[in-house]
Formats: C-alpha cells, sequence, structure tokens
C-alpha cells in the first residue's frame, strides 16, 4: 500500500513540475511556437443573469471590477440565446514568462488571481446584492488533517476551481 501511495505522490509531483515548466519534452520548435500562441492576454469570461443595464448602471462597473482599475479592460455584451449579459476581463499588459507566472501565483500575487476573484465578487454582487463566503470561522478547530481542505478554500476564489 505504502508503494501505491508513493508512487501516486511521484506521479503527481511530476504532473505539476511539467506543468509549471511548460511541458517539458516537447521539441523547442513546439515550445516557441506554443509560447507565440500564449503572448496575448487571456480573457476572462462570466455570464451574468441580468441585463446589460443592470451589470453596469451609468457605466459604472461593481466595485470588484472598479477596484482593478486601469489595469484591465473589460467588455460587456448579450450573452449567447439571450441569456443575460457576458462581462469579459483581461490584462492590459502583455506577456508574462511561465516561471515568472508560477512564481507569482504561487506567492498569491498573480493579476490574473485577482480577475478571476473580482469576476466572481461582480456577478454575485450583481445577481445577488452579495457576495457569499464559505463559513467562517469554521465549525471545527483547525487540525493537521483538515488543513489542506482550508487551504483549498482560501485558494478556490483566486483560481476558479475547487
Amino acid at each position: 500500500m505504502r508503494w501505491l501511495i508513493g508512487g501516486a505522490v511521484a506521479l503527481a509531483g511530476g504532473m505539476v513540475a511539467r506543468r509549471l515548466l511548460g511541458g517539458a519534452g516537447r521539441s523547442n520548435d513546439q515550445w516557441q511556437r506554443g509560447q507565440a500562441r500564449r503572448r496575448g492576454p487571456r480573457w476572462h469570461v462570466a455570464t451574468v443573469n441580468r441585463p446589460a443595464g443592470d451589470v453596469a448602471p451609468g457605466g459604472q462597473f461593481p466595485e470588484p471590477l472598479a477596484g482593478l482599475g486601469d489595469a484591465v479592460e473589460i467588455q460587456v455584451r448579450p450573452a449567447a440565446g439571450g441569456r443575460g449579459t457576458e462581462i469579459a476581463v483581461r490584462l492590459r499588459d502583455g506577456a508574462r514568462l511561465p516561471l515568472a507566472a508560477a512564481a507569482r501565483r504561487a506567492a498569491g500575487r498573480d493579476p490574473e488571481q485577482a480577475i478571476r476573484a473580482a469576476l466572481r465578487e461582480s456577478k454575485q454582487l450583481i445577481e445577488t446584492s452579495e457576495v457569499l463566503h464559505p463559513d467562517y470561522p469554521p465549525t471545527t478547530e483547525s487540525t493537521p488533517l483538515n488543513k489542506p481542505l482550508q487551504m483549498a478554500t482560501r485558494q478556490g476564489r483566486r483560481e476558479g476551481r475547487l
């Protein structure tokens, strides 16, 4: 059983290292073409179940998006099938090296994490007029066994998936 757990940990570590290093193992030519595709800032999009007039009344976006300031570009457009409004946000800056981005993400200072958190909070403010948070303080005491769940819950707001 120990060798199975050790193997799973080693496999996961290898996958994380490959992801952080940008897919080592590919030929240099493929890597450069992949980098060229990633140069532009990525659009982050959220669909809000409200008409465009409710998303930015008077041209004012909700505080989480407005707090990002001039560092981001924001577009508002109708969602597909008339199902609300799409809010699209991206950084105005150019590309970043993947290794530097991975270091900023690990430190919790990646601007893309701030964009995802702002989009999520703005969507909640527009649709429900409040930002929902996980239970805090938690109903259980902090133990070494539940630390990974606490860390994942904190990180989930910035990373987008939990």
